[in-house]
């Protein structure tokens, strides 16, 4: 069964999402994914949801609760933008880090495949460390490049949180500092390291980073 996407606009009041929540599981989906703005008196809900056997029956229900104003059906996030490359540190390294991400994105997604490219220029340990641990809670991601010329202490324990505990792999600059040592690959050239984690996050591409973990390029 495909994944279901639904753009909601309901009341926002307390309840509304257990009730549209209580539908869904009289439906037998599940949710995997979830987001709300809110806004005055109304709130848009974005889920995904998977396992239903009947959307035209589920969005029908969902239309009938006194709390949901619309229910519309959309195309899953994931077939839009697919997988996400993060880039953080410094500016002028995330900078050439995303030129080599970018060109190679473009490469493969108008051979129909879906890779996008995130970045944020970033300074300080606290703050790098941070927004690191917070990879894991953002959706798609497919593999962290930190680049910058200085990057350890807190900064290589959350990679190693990440990469340990989440499963997401991390792309090392070649730079000063503790967070090469622990990274999945290493590489010198920003451009080359953007090119590369394309590579590594691509379903059609033949670059498997687990056959050079731990390098140095």
């Amino acid at each position: 069964m495909d994944l279901l996407a639904l753009i909601m606009d309901v009341e926002n009041v307390p309840g509304a999402l257990r009730d549209i929540a209580g539908v869904i599981a009289d439906h037998r989906g599940n949710i995997v994914h979830i987001t709300q703005e809110s806004e005055g008196e109304l709130a848009r809900l974005y889920m995904e949801i998977e396992g239903v056997e009947r959307p035209k029956a589920l969005i029908s229900s969902l239309r009938a609760l006194d709390v949901v104003r619309s229910v519309e059906r959309v195309r899953p996030l994931k077939d839009i933008y697919g997988k996400r490359v993060i880039i953080m540190g410094g500016g002028a390294q995330v900078a050439e880090v995303a030129k080599g991400a970018i060109t190679e994105a473009d490469r493969h997604n108008i051979r129909g495949e879906r890779i996008s490219v995130d970045t944020i220029p970033l300074v300080g340990e606290e703050n790098l460390a941070e927004a690191v641990r917070a990879v894991a809670r953002l959706p798609r991601v497919g593999i962290l490049v930190l680049a910058g010329s200085l990057m350890g202490g807190k900064i290589t324990d959350a990679v190693k949180e990440l990469r340990e505990e989440h499963g997401i792999p991390v792309i090392s600059l070649n730079m000063a500092g503790s967070v090469p040592e622990v990274a999945d690959l290493v590489v010198t050239d920003p451009v080359q390291a953007g090119v590369m984690a394309v590579m590594a996050v691509s379903s059609a591409g033949v670059f498997d980073l687990s056959r050079v973990r731990g390098k140095r390029f």
